[in-house]
């Protein structure tokens, strides 16, 4: 309690010193408790849940990259099984799910409907969920589909997949993050994140619908 004292009182001197007569007129104990952390030596419990939640999501973020690795890169795919080879289509109308839910969720928060953004964000979400889902199912059952290379536009389908795929490996990341601060309410880092988030994930949620049909061009 004395630390926590000593804490406020720092608080307390350093907006009276910044802020002279107009701070006299405030309740201190009030600005010390909207201002704790402005001291850098103060810890909090939204610090330490921070931390666990920050080596949660390294640790999720890590494991479903190497995952995808080993996958797109080793796997070639089960013998036998069942025929998933419908999915690519799936997942493409999984993607433009996502990318529509995306954009009407930033022209609802830009228009003040908080409601209806978050209801959008978790819609764009559990479609891109699904998609992973599907997209990890076709890929195990059937490994990678390459583009043949004497199809035409081979050079741009792999520059869009490069960025594609190095892209995409930071929207779980993202995602988790710009979740976790909406859901403490932290919403000024939430819009940080977002600012980085929502470019990159509509990007490669459209640019999944673009390989899609480059692929079953190609291979017509």
């Amino acid at each position: 309690m004395a630390d926590r004292r000593q804490d406020c009182l720092w608080v307390q001197t350093s907006a009276t010193a910044s802020l002279g007569k107009t701070t006299r007129a405030l309740d201190l104990d009030w600005l010390c408790r909207q201002n704790r952390l402005y001291n850098p030596a103060m810890t909090s419990p939204e610090k330490t849940s921070d931390r666990g939640f920050f080596l949660f999501n390294a640790v999720v973020s890590t494991l479903a990259t190497a995952f995808l690795a080993w996958l797109l890169l080793m796997h070639k795919g089960a013998d036998g099984g069942l025929d998933l080879s419908f999915m690519p289509a799936v997942n493409a109308g999984l993607n433009s799910l996502a990318a529509t839910f995306l954009v009407a969720g930033w022209i609802a928060i830009r228009r003040g409907h908080r409601s209806l953004h978050q209801r959008l964000m978790v819609a764009a979400f559990a479609s891109s969920a699904v998609f992973l889902i599907g997209y990890v199912a076709y890929h195990y059952a059937h490994g990678d589909t390459r583009y043949p290379e004497s199809a035409p536009y081979r050079t741009v389908y792999l520059g869009i997949l490069a960025t594609h795929v190095v892209l995409s490996i930071t929207v779980v990341p993202l995602a988790l993050s710009a979740f976790w601060f909406a859901a403490k309410k932290r919403f000024q880092t939430h819009r940080r994140v977002t600012r980085v988030l929502a470019p990159i994930w509509l990007y490669v949620s459209v640019t999944g619908v673009v390989i899609y049909f480059m692929l079953r061009n190609a291979a017509a």
